[in-house]
């Protein structure tokens, strides 16, 4: 399963969807907007995607990802907009029967996500400058 979305991501919803009788592992992985990039602080990101690629993109990795690992289910979301210090900016949650395929599978998933979706990342600072980040960086 895969989402976009400029509505704020429910934790406790990506874990519920992915819970499988047959699964006794559930991974999930949030990123969440830092106040530090460096030594650059950082007030807000704003994501901005090409919604029919992203989409695309990644349900070809939850494929992939099907391929390599006994997954019971999972899901991919990630925000859109405007999002400021603490909010959740992507959720990977992933089952499997064991939880070594669960991690190995739920770290493959958002480090592709982050690598080759076509989602970007514009960082705005307290002194009004805001810089884009290429994906994958």
């Amino acid at each position: 399963m895969i989402e976009l979305t400029h509505d704020i991501i429910d934790h406790a919803r990506l874990t519920d969807a992915v819970r499988r009788d047959n699964c006794g592992a559930v991974v999930v992985f949030l990123g969440t907007v830092r106040d530090l990039t460096g030594d650059v602080r950082t007030l807000a990101l704003e994501y901005q995607a090409y919604p029919v690629m992203a989409s695309k993109m990644m349900t070809q990795l939850e494929i992939e990802a099907r391929e390599r690992w006994p997954i019971g289910e999972c899901l991919l979301v990630h925000r859109l907009g405007r999002l400021t210090v603490g909010e959740i900016s992507v959720g990977v949650a992933v089952s499997c029967p064991h939880r070594a395929d669960a991690f190995d599978a739920c770290e493959y998933l958002i480090d592709r996500l982050k690598e080759i979706v076509p989602i970007w990342k514009q960082e705005n600072h307290p002194d009004g400058h805001a810089e884009w980040v290429h994906p994958g960086l």
